[in-house]
């Protein structure tokens, strides 16, 4: 699989606050409040005054990387007060120290600290930031355009915490309704929906799910147990049978 970068990272509400005076630019929303602002072929045209622009309140990281699978490179440079600082450093052999890593090196420049120990990723900068969430330009642009209506970083911050919860939810109750490869039970869903007098849906697939955890637990269960354990279970999670009126189909 590929990975191509090449953009402009800083800090993000700096970087977009610039962004507007360059014609055709973006920024994405990165962690650690860092944007990035990928490089299209018309800004790398006019590249030298882009960054003069963008680095004129404050420092900007020029990085770019190219790998197919494991092997490939990396660059990175620091611009400041519209001149170059640092670099351009390259390097295609990751054996070293991730700290010395062109772009993990840049990162630090522009003031992104270390996790502490024990934390996911905390020696690696790019991973910290989410330079791994997208794989080429029109990712990021795209990343731009879902939060070109956030005010700034902390709005952008607090509305992808809200929907990050809410797909983790969504997904936990997934989980909780599928049913468990290769766990037989003594009931199947018709006879879970005539048992509780339920209608075809997901509480199907959580009562199933429920006597398999069950027999993962325990070992298998008789249908006497099984009935007793489903109807118990139907009680703690509130299901009402339905009425014959009000069954899907009836007139």
């Amino acid at each position: 699989m590929s990975y191509r970068l090449d953009a402009v990272v800083g800090d993000f509400d700096r970087l977009r606050g610039r962004a507007g005076g360059v014609p055709g630019a973006v920024v994405a929303p990165l962690g650690r409040r860092m944007g990035l602002l990928p490089l299209s072929a018309a800004l790398r045209g006019d590249l030298p005054r882009v960054l003069r622009v963008l680095s004129r309140d404050g420092p900007v990281a020029r990085v770019e990387a190219d790998f197919w699978g494991g092997d490939g490179e990396q660059t990175a440079a620091l611009w400041r007060a519209g001149v170059r600082e640092w670099g351009p450093v390259r390097a295609s052999e990751f054996s070293g120290p991730r700290r010395d890593w062109p772009i993990n090196a840049a990162l630090a420049r522009l003031g992104v600290a270390p996790a502490g120990p024990g934390a996911p990723d905390h020696r690696d900068l790019f991973a910290e930031v989410g330079l791994g969430r997208g794989r080429d330009e029109e990712d990021w642009h795209r990343a731009a355009l879902e939060a070109r209506d956030a005010a700034d970083y902390d709005a952008w911050h607090a509305r992808d915490r809200v929907e990050r919860e809410a797909e983790e939810r969504a997904a936990a109750e997934r989980a909780a309704r599928e049913r468990l490869s290769g766990v037989p039970v003594p009931l199947d869903g018709k006879e879970v929906i005539a048992l509780l007098g339920i209608p075809q849906g997901p509480a199907v697939g959580a009562a199933v799910r429920h006597l398999q955890l069950l027999r993962v637990e325990r070992g298998p269960l008789s249908r006497e147990e099984a009935e007793a354990a489903l109807r118990a279970w139907a009680a703690e999670q509130g299901l009402s049978p339905v009425r014959p009126e009000d069954a899907p189909g009836r007139p």
